[in-house]
């Protein structure tokens, strides 16, 4: 069995997803056994808890240092004895002091190359609505240093922008197309390949 700890700063949509999955097999060999949450108050410690999960609240202490921080959630990586660390909606860049010691990925509103960091959806849309854009995607990529969704990938979607679309719109397209590419990846990862192709229509490629 894998040990999966997925790390989230917000509602937790994703580890729904991952969750979901899990009840019908659908990760494989994987097994979610905790969630991490740097805001004590995410709704992703709820579903945690509401999935009879362990549910771990660490918010960083007032002036400590990025990598004294990252010291305390690797020590608790390791203490819930996990594989592979999904970070979905993890709103922290992990210093080397987490990401050489575990096994990490990265989920990421964005095509490879393109547009990393915070806001990619609202960014995406700006473009659009700039006529400079008519596509954007979702990569579920390797975190193997400091850098900034930039790591290997290991799956991509495109998600194509309607020209009728709303930035809502476009969100909730996104939104659909995480859930299915990272159950898919961390399904992959965890023994079942069963990642689909398809079109550029917003399926995993």
């Amino acid at each position: 069995m894998t040990r999966i700890v997925v790390l989230a700063s917000g509602s937790g949509t994703n580890l729904q997803a991952l969750l979901d999955a899990q009840q019908t097999n659908g990760l494989g060999n994987g097994r979610i056994v905790a969630v991490i949450s740097d805001r004590p108050a995410a709704k992703a410690l709820q579903r945690a808890i509401d999935a009879g999960l362990s549910a771990h609240p660490l918010p960083p202490t007032e002036g400590e240092q990025r990598s004294d921080y990252d010291r305390r959630l690797s020590d608790l990586i390791r203490h819930v004895d996990a594989d592979l660390v999904v970070l979905a909606g993890w709103m922290r860049i992990l210093t080397d002091t987490v990401v050489k010691a575990h096994r990490v990925i990265n989920l990421h509103p964005a095509l490879p190359g393109e547009l990393p960091g915070v806001r990619a959806i609202e960014r995406a849309f700006d473009e659009f609505t700039a006529g400079v854009r008519s596509q954007t995607g979702v990569m579920v990529h390797e975190v193997p240093d400091e850098g900034v969704d930039s790591g290997p990938v290991l799956a991509s979607a495109i998600v194509p922008i309607e020209p009728a679309d709303s930035l809502e719109d476009l969100e909730n397209r996104i939104h659909a197309t995480e859930h299915r590419l990272l159950v898919d990846t961390v399904a992959q990862l965890c023994g079942t390949p069963s990642i689909r192709t398809g079109e550029p229509d917003g399926t995993p490629q």
